[in-house]
């Protein structure tokens, strides 16, 4: 059955308060924002290598945290964006991203001043309050978009989201073009970055002076109480599952200690509401979007790097992420449309179903034309699902505000960072180990990890990235390395650990680098196919989830969106 949605084929309809369009494109922008600096910042980490003496493991530390801390962010926010309403909350991620951009390009003053530790410190929590302000401003700008379109949530939650693509596009754009190549020098990083305080910027002059409303179920008189029933013991319960994987994985905390928390949170949460039950569908909803988190996100993580292998080609893997952004970026404006025809939850299902075709190709693609076929397929499967499912829980519980939407979203993120990104680089380790060893077990002898590899239950020993690293660049890295950790007097630990990398290297391997290189190179390319077949089947459970659910509504007279009040 369709939704019973207003025509939204233009942008000029359905707003609810006079300055609705222009609220709406200051969250295109913070969104946009935050694509441009996800997408910039992996381009210009070997400067920061190059200025500043970082080793990889350092950048990873600077880099770390990423859609996991994302996720927590709107988690805390959203819990409070109905109590201190959207304008201070939007202000405080404007402060951060401002803070964010001065840290950061105040690296190489600090660096004259302190050397590398204070160069560090500014690039690290330059990032880390770039993922804070992201963070708020997604857990506002939602349900910002649904209080002021409440009639046509999907279709300007899409046009919202085309930030997202749209921000990805310019920097990865910016990368491919500035990041410099044979002959060239690239364009310093100062530059680069700064490319994100352009929407910033944006956003900030478009919401000055602007007044903001509350959200569906502030002005309808509803209770913070019961908002948060809305979400109820069984929506909190999936929130509280992936918290408890945050606390085990992340904060290294026992799997004990780790539930024990995550199981007093939900008890507080329980006594907060008076032990509401909540939704069964909003529970089996968040579940469905920690997939779509997993299967959009994460994959996204790992997709630029695997198509460049097929490909033979880094840089043609970057311009197929690029085509793949562009596609979401433009396909984002029709949603309304589509959605007249086959309401939300079609839409949903065709777009899983794309997503599962689109992924299996890919993993099957041999050449630059398959894997443009297959990417194209997987890009439209991959475009409407993020945003329209925060539009399908906003639609069906209106009544529980930010706080709703806000646990949507922030399980997508929490999944992608936990389960997304880890999930598909365990089974490109499982792969590619096992390829490697039935095809030469002296070579896989050598390149093996010192230690098995854990994601949930599982286990695997993969091979081991450091060595890899030196064989792809014939020991360079390595041994700029062991150069700079003796310069500064590291750890004798950590010098003794690089200099038997190094000496791995010289005495043993680079001899046979010539006959190891193709074969460990061909079972990185088998790893990175056999993780997207098998994360196709991600998108294959999603499009029986979403059947399921077409026939629940079916049996109730049809998906009809809610209204408080």
């Amino acid at each position: 059955m369709n939704a019973k949605h207003a025509p939204g084929t233009g942008l000029e309809s359905q707003a609810a308060i006079p300055n609705a369009q222009r609220l709406l494109w200051a969250g295109f922008m913070a969104i946009l924002a935050a694509g441009v600096g996800f997408s910039i910042r992996a381009g210009i980490l070997g400067q920061w290598a190059e200025q500043y003496g970082f080793t990889q493991t350092e950048l990873g530390a600077i880099t770390g945290g990423g859609l996991t801390g994302f996720g927590i962010i709107i988690l805390l926010s959203s819990l409070i964006a109905d109590r201190i309403g959207f304008g201070p909350l939007m202000f405080a991620a404007f402060v951060m991203h401002l803070i964010s951009a001065g840290l950061t390009l105040g690296t190489g003053a600090a660096f004259a001043a302190g050397g590398k530790p204070l160069a560090f410190q500014c690039l690290f929590w330059g990032m880390f309050l770039f993922a804070i302000g992201n963070g708020i401003a997604e857990a506002v700008v939602n349900p910002l978009v649904a209080t002021l379109f409440p009639k046509n949530k999907t279709h300007y939650l899409n046009i919202l989201h085309a930030g997202w693509p749209g921000g990805l596009i310019l920097g990865g754009l910016a990368s491919y073009f500035m990041a410099g190549g044979a002959g060239t020098k690239p364009v310093a990083w100062q530059i680069q970055i700064s490319l994100f305080l352009v929407p910033v910027v944006l956003y900030g002059l478009m919401m000055i002076g602007q007044r903001f409303p509350k959200s569906e179920a502030s002005s309808s008189g509803v209770s913070y109480r019961d908002m948060l029933g809305e979400l109820g013991l069984v929506g909190a319960a999936v929130v509280c599952g992936l918290l408890a994987l945050f606390f085990k994985s992340d904060l290294g905390l026992p799997p004990l200690v780790a539930g024990g928390i995550a199981a007093a949170l939900l008890v507080a949460f329980g006594a907060a509401t008076g032990f509401r039950f909540g939704h069964f569908i909003l529970a089996f909803l968040l579940i469905v979007h920690a997939m779509v988190g997993y299967v959009e996100l994460g994959t996204d993580s790992w997709i630029s790097k695997i198509t460049g292998t097929i490909m033979a080609s880094p840089a043609n893997g970057l311009l197929l992420f690029v085509y793949t952004s562009s596609l979401m970026f433009i396909l984002r404006f029709f949603a309304g449309p589509i959605v007249e025809k086959i309401s939300p939850l079609g839409l949903l299902a065709v777009s899983a179903a794309f997503g599962a075709t689109g992924l299996t190709l890919l993993g099957n693609a041999d050449g630059a034309i398959m894997c443009i076929v297959a990417a194209t397929v997987y890009g439209i499967g991959k475009t409407f699902l993020w945003p329209t499912m925060l539009a399908v829980v906003s639609e069906l519980f209106p009544k529980g505000g930010a706080i709703t939407i806000g646990a949507a979203g922030g399980v997508g993120m929490l999944s992608a960072g936990l389960l997304g990104g880890p999930g598909i680089g365990f089974l490109q380790d499982s792969a590619a180990s096992a390829d490697l060893k039935q095809k030469n077990v002296a070579v896989y002898e050598r390149y093996r990890a010192p230690k098995e590899n854990e994601f949930l239950w599982l286990k695997t020993v993969g091979l081991d990235g450091a060595k890899v690293g030196v064989l792809e660049d014939g020991g360079k890295e390595a041994q700029r390395a062991l150069e700079l950790l003796e310069k500064e007097q590291a750890k004798p630990e950590t010098i003794a650990a690089q200099k038997e990398l190094v000496s791995w290297w010289n005495d043993t391997a680079s001899a046979e680098s010539g006959t190891d290189k193709p074969l460990v190179e061909a079972a990185g390319l088998f790893g990175g196919r056999q993780a997207l077949k098998l994360t196709a089947l991600v998108p294959a459970a999603m499009f029986v989830c979403y059947l399921l659910l077409l026939g629940w509504f079916k049996m109730r007279g049809g998906y009809k969106a809610h209204h408080v009040g």
